[in-house]
């Protein structure tokens, strides 16, 4: 078809949609593609979320229709995004159909743009219900998707523009390099957060043991071992409290990995009374509405989901993400963090809370990644990221700011099993010496900041995480970490600290204080 008069007059017609200068830049250099690669090129076109991609191909789509007498088809993976984007290349005036399985193709003929989900849109080609003879660009939002590359077969003489915010694969045996021929990368998320064009993340991580999470087929963890860890008692105190830490009284947005686990959530913050609301794929239409519309309208809006607002979902009040899961997946790390970054006239920054261990994976969300060196080796990025084992070796126990303020006499809290461990080897003392210099450290701290011995010993109770984190670092240290084992020396350690105190609270107070302690 060509493009008639009337669609003409409507593409000189001017958007009330202004264009900054970095995405009129990525315009450019995407038309300068068009006209010197061949009609069959593929290129993909990196910009992270909230920079504007839909904006910067609707304006392509517009100025493509305007000079070539050709048809353009976009490609989607949701229903929300296809709705999403038919409305958006409408502002820029350009009249286009949504291909969906009810829509009548008879009228085919009068569009020169069509928007389709990718399903839909195969099944419409195997029954031959449309014609895409004349199609010259074809463009596939969230690219990094492979869903889409079962229809290049399709357009095999097309100009095709992949969009991404994370031009990695979501299968690395199927790399996005063998399915386009260039990538051009966009603004930096760094630079978007110093122009303004996007708020900046103020990240939290809460050290979490993950060795119990499998990885499955698809690369990332399981369902099933998420909802077992995310769903215990420990998980989901830690939650409500890093929330009444970091992000109470915000508009929070929480992934999760299972239904069962935000179903957990939701209980947890029902019972606290906080507003809070459970939304997953199961949601019907009119529910899913309603509770988006209750979201949006509520300021201190908590809501606990798995999966579904990671994409196609747009809420510039979100204050708050919270990350209560694992991934292994860049690109859905960044996703979810990116529902946060909308700026609006008095949000320039919002919280992160991380329960994952995704940031020790991963890296601040903003960081300036090489994307075409993860573009041209992805397995060797992926082969790099540090495992599970890694990052928690690593972990430094930190009291939780309500706990530190119990202990503001002592200046130092931290005790460094690694480091005692170490120590005992080279002096040839026995192991059991990391655990008895442990036990003083944590008397000392407590009796600092005690009047009394029965003070002293509430303080110990206060001390649970920290002892656990060091018994499994010790047990890790000695390689002996059998569950009964482990269970058995925390129990212990507790006995021996409560006792410790007992005997030794007048003489240590006296040494601290210079004088002894009141009777």
């Amino acid at each position: 078809m060509s493009t008639s008069a009337a669609e003409l007059a409507l593409l000189e017609r001017k958007t009330d949609k202004d264009l900054y200068s970095y995405q009129k830049g990525a315009i450019d250099k995407i038309f300068k593609s068009f006209e010197e690669k061949p009609d069959d090129y593929h290129l993909l076109y990196q910009l992270p979320t909230g920079g504007g991609k839909t904006v910067i191909f609707s304006e392509i789509v517009r100025q493509y229709l305007k000079h070539h007498n050709k048809q353009v088809l976009v490609m989607t993976h949701r229903i929300e995004l296809c709705k999403q984007t038919a409305s958006m290349l409408t502002e820029f005036g350009v009249r286009n159909k949504i291909v969906s399985s009810k829509a009548n193709l008879d009228d085919q003929k009068e569009y020169a743009c069509f928007v389709a989900m990718v399903e839909t849109l195969n099944n419409r080609l195997k029954e031959d219900k449309l014609d895409i003879s004349d199609v010259g660009l074809v463009i596939i939002d969230e690219a990094h998707y492979n869903s889409f590359t079962k229809l290049f077969k399709f357009f095999s003489e097309s100009f095709i523009l992949g969009v991404t915010a994370t031009p990695l694969s979501s299968n690395v045996e199927l790399p996005m390099k063998d399915n386009y021929d260039e990538l051009i990368v966009g603004e930096s998320i760094p630079d978007l957060i110093d122009n303004g064009f996007l708020s900046k993340a103020e990240t939290h991580s809460y050290n979490v043991g993950l060795t119990t999470l499998v990885v499955g087929s698809n690369g990332d963890y399981t369902v099933q071992s998420s909802d077992d860890l995310y769903s215990g008692a420990d998980m989901l105190s830690r939650l409500l409290q890093a929330y009444e830490e970091r992000s109470k009284g915000k508009k929070t947005l929480i992934f999760n990995n299972g239904i069962s686990t935000s179903l957990h959530v939701y209980d947890t913050f029902r019972r606290e009374g906080y507003p809070v609301m459970h939304l997953d794929n199961t949601a019907s239409k009119n529910q899913r509405k309603a509770i988006l519309k209750w979201f949006k309208e509520t300021p201190d809006a908590i809501l606990t989901s798995v999966s579904i607002l990671t994409t196609g979902f747009d809420e510039p009040t979100v204050e708050s993400i919270i990350l209560n899961r694992a991934t292994r997946s860049l690109t859905l790390y960044y996703q979810m963090i990116g529902r946060g970054s909308r700026v609006l006239p008095n949000k320039n920054t919002f919280t992160v809370i991380d329960l994952g261990n995704n940031f020790h994976r991963f890296g601040p969300w903003g960081e300036d990644l090489d994307w075409q060196r993860i573009f041209k080796s992805p397995s060797f990025y992926m082969d790099h990221l540090i495992d599970d084992e890694e990052i928690e070796s690593n972990f430094r126990y930190e009291m939780p700011d309500e706990l530190r303020k119990k202990f503001s006499n002592s200046e130092e809290v931290y005790f460094n099993i690694n480091k005692a461990y170490v120590d005992s080897v080279k002096n040839g003392e026995s192991t059991k010496v990391i655990l008895e210099r442990s036990i003083e450290q944590h008397a000392k701290i407590c009796i600092e900041n005690s009047e009394d011995v029965f003070d002293a010993l509430t303080l110990a109770k206060d001390l649970g995480d920290d002892i656990d984190h060091r018994i499994e670092k010790y047990t890790k240290c000695i390689s002996k970490s059998t569950h009964n084992f482990v269970s058995w020396l925390k129990n212990d350690y507790r006995l021996k600290l409560r006792s410790y105190l007992r005997e030794n609270f007048d003489s240590i107070f006296e040494d601290i204080h210079g004088y002894p302690p009141e009777d």
